[in-house]
């Protein structure tokens, strides 16, 4: 018992936010750690209205400390090529910063800020979001799939949308410092921007998993297999939330009812949810 958990212990570490940003290894030549003011959101609009609605806009008064721009990736500054095909356009990469405000209470509003930066920046983006609660510095990365809308060549629709859970910087574990380390630049393909976008999007769909096994694994598959792959994995992680959710539904309904019966109905469907998470758990 006594090696185990020494060595438990020693599989924590932690980092700062700086030393992530080193572990990325992203080159100079893409470095642009330049502000961007509110007011570039708070006024945008999609040709005929505002983007954001009260709530974003009350959001991003009060629960956004700043934002920065830290890194542009594009062929002048890396050699990636850029990805244009009939539905997508992949002509850069930009990596964001979006520090929360120490005084958020709902930690999950930074998937509200995604959603409005996203729809404002018309290329990929990776936002890096940080928040700082009781003095140990959170880390969550959110990615975005985005296409050509069809019917105006001019807009772009926000497809799959994904987002890690908040990483301790304070007590990073094993298997969440091997995704950091499978985020440095040398380890994602070079051969153009949409192969190294979804290979991003690959591995933070292995650190959601990782949430449930505990242990960070890439699926081995070619690069043009890459975005099935990391979709099909991506729908047995959504099927396992929703059974998650449908059963702790069923667990507080247990605790209300009375009836023999009906308590014998209920935990034989939460005994039959349990086995489907277990097979999907497996498959991760």
């Amino acid at each position: 018992m006594t090696t185990n958990t020494t060595t438990a212990a020693l599989s924590i570490r932690s980092i700062s936010f700086d030393e992530f940003l080193e572990m990325l290894g992203v080159p100079s030549s893409c470095e642009l750690n330049k502000p961007i003011f509110k007011k570039m959101f708070s006024e945008a609009t999609d040709g005929k209205k505002s983007i954001l609605d009260a709530a974003d806009k009350k959001a991003l008064k009060d629960d956004v400390e700043k934002i920065r721009w830290l890194y542009t990736l594009k062929p002048n500054t890396i050699n990636i090529a850029p990805y244009k095909d009939s539905e997508r356009e992949y002509p850069e990469i930009a990596i964001l910063h979006v520090e929360l405000s120490n005084s958020v209470s709902n930690k999950n509003i930074y998937k509200r800020i995604a959603h409005f930066i996203n729809r404002a920046i018309p290329y990929p983006l990776v936002i890096l979001f940080t928040c700082e609660k009781t003095g140990t510095q959170n880390l969550s990365l959110v990615l975005a799939d985005k296409r050509i809308n069809q019917a105006d060549k001019e807009k772009w629709v926000i497809e799959d949308r994904i987002h890690s859970y908040w990483i301790n910087l304070s007590s990073v574990s094993a298997a969440e410092m091997s995704f950091f380390e499978s985020l440095k630049i040398n380890n994602l393909p070079f051969t153009n921007f949409f192969a190294f976008y979804q290979a991003l999007i690959e591995r933070l769909v292995a650190i959601k998993c990782a949430e449930h096994s505990g242990d960070f694994s890439l699926e081995k598959t070619g690069q043009l297999n890459e975005k099935a792959s990391s979709t099909a994995r991506l729908d047995r992680l959504r099927e396992l939330e929703r059974l998650e959710s449908q059963r702790s539904e069923i667990s507080n309904k247990l605790k209300k009812i009375k009836q023999m019966g009906k308590q014998v109905e209920l935990n034989t469907q939460v005994k039959k949810i349990n086995d489907e998470i277990a097979n999907i758990k497996g498959s991760l």
